[in-house]
């Protein structure tokens, strides 16, 4: 498993968008490059907390991105950058995803 972590433990009512995806192994560096480009545009959103993401050797990864509240939430939803990078991942990138949008009721962390 390969994957990135932002260890912080997030209020308790915030929100996590959570994405499970299976890659559909084309374009495999614009892939990378719009990720990467997606992570730096979603940090500079009101309301980010922080973001998780992990992978395994044949294409599956979830990534968890954290919010301040559902309308933050929304509004990274309903970005346009955001908007026009999710197309291009239905048409290239993915084979198939879910997304599930929680409330976080409590959090724990170790060490």
């Amino acid at each position: 498993m390969s994957g990135k972590a932002d260890s912080r433990i997030h209020a308790n009512g915030a929100i996590a968008v959570i994405f499970a995806a299976q890659h559909s192994g084309r374009d495999a560096e614009g892939y990378g490059v719009m990720a990467d480009a997606m992570d730096a545009l979603a940090a500079r959103q009101p309301g980010y907390l922080g973001m998780d993401h992990g992978g395994v050797q044949g294409g599956f990864g979830i990534t968890v991105s954290y919010w301040a509240d559902d309308a933050s939430a929304k509004a990274w939803r309903d970005n346009p950058e955001h908007r026009a990078a999710r197309e291009a991942g239905r048409d290239r990138w993915y084979d198939h995803y879910t997304l599930h949008v929680a409330r976080i009721e409590r959090g724990y962390a170790w060490p």
